[in-house]
């Protein structure tokens, strides 16, 4: 999730706000996330919030390490791979 992917997550996110009460992003394929990437699950976690909820899975252990770090592993409910 870099600043070339990340707009068209963004796309695909809102347009599922209206149409869905919870949301789950896996990053089972997820080897990257940029400040970009953390903004978009941020956003979409505010939004989602008010409703069922986000939920981040598939996560490896690199990419938890970035959560970790920036404080999104306390904000966002998130299911590392293979747990």
């Amino acid at each position: 999730m870099d600043t070339t992917t990340t707009p068209m997550l963004e796309t695909e996110i809102r347009a599922s706000y209206d149409e869905c009460n919870a949301l789950v992003v896996d990053f089972t394929d997820v080897k990257y996330v940029s400040s970009a990437g953390l903004r978009i699950l941020l956003s979409a976690h505010k939004v989602m919030s008010k409703k069922g909820g986000l939920r981040v899975t598939g996560v490896s252990d690199e990419i938890m390490e970035v959560f970790d770090i920036t404080g999104f592993s306390t904000i966002l409910n998130i299911e590392k791979k293979g747990a």
